[in-house]
């Protein structure tokens, strides 16, 4: 049996809506310590990594680990049927083949559920190891959001570039050419609206602004985004979920980059 409760149905809505439009079929697994998800875009370029674990719930309960495939899209239809404020329970019985969903208000004067059939998805789990990174930036993740989609009108890939002073952003296009920088600064009244920067070495690397500003879907679930660069690794875009998780975004560098630094 498995019956997992949440009081803020709405940060489920954000989760899904975050990764709606990388990814289209995956399978959610649930166990004793949470849930959680983990799946490739359509082109196999991007990764997302779903954490929810299960002391941020208000109920859970899952008697033994349970895979669940569903299309995201058909969850957002249904989660679009919940208020902003109301509860939402999932609840599958052992080899179900079915999921229900149910929202209830915060007076409980109205309670719907609706079932939605579940798919056999065939995916492989890839272990992501733990990486040491040569720069770390911690933003805010409206100010990311919104330098992704100001050089998205220009060219359609970003460098980011990293050094003590600041991150840097750039773009080149047909219409000409754009540098927007962040410099580090962590005086502010408001921990949120600083960007903090640990790093080892200068890291400079090229991705596609097209996943770039998929990510940015992942805006309304946290004030900061964490962005880890190696020149050898992925990059990962980490947007924290309340206290319970995260949702983690992994895109590797564009290859024109790497012959810069042979």
């Amino acid at each position: 049996m498995l019956e997992v409760r949440l009081l803020q149905g709405s940060l489920l809505k954000k989760v899904v809506e975050a990764m709606g439009e990388l990814v289209v079929d995956a399978n959610l697994d649930c166990s004793s310590t949470g849930v959680s998800l983990q799946a490739m875009d359509s082109s196999h370029v991007a990764l997302v990594a779903l954490m929810l674990r299960s002391e941020g719930f208000d109920h859970f309960r899952c008697d033994r680990s349970v895979s669940m495939g569903m299309n995201l899209a058909n969850v957002s239809k249904l989660l679009r049927c919940s208020a902003p404020d109301d509860i939402v329970t999932l609840r599958a019985d052992d080899d179900a083949d079915t999921l229900t969903f149910m929202f209830e208000s915060p007076k409980q004067d109205k309670i719907s559920d609706f079932e939605m059939k579940l798919m056999d998805i065939q995916s492989e789990h890839l272990r992501i190891p733990e990486a040491e990174y040569q720069s770390i930036v911690r933003m805010p993740s409206q100010e990311f959001a919104r330098i992704c989609k100001d050089l998205s009108s220009i060219g359609d890939t970003v460098v980011i570039s990293v050094t003590k002073e600041g991150v840097k952003f750039s773009t080149r296009g047909d219409i000409g050419n754009a540098n927007i920088v962040c410099r580090q600064n962590t005086s502010v009244d408001k921990p949120e609206e600083s960007t903090i920067i640990e790093m080892t070495e200068p890291v400079s690397l090229t991705f596609a602004l097209r996943y770039m500003n998929s990510f940015t879907k992942a805006t309304p679930l946290s004030n900061t985004v964490t962005i880890s660069m190696s020149s050898d690794l992925p990059v990962v875009v980490e947007y924290k979920i309340a206290e319970m998780g995260y949702l983690r975004f992994y895109l590797a560098p564009k290859i024109e980059d790497e012959e810069d630094q042979s």
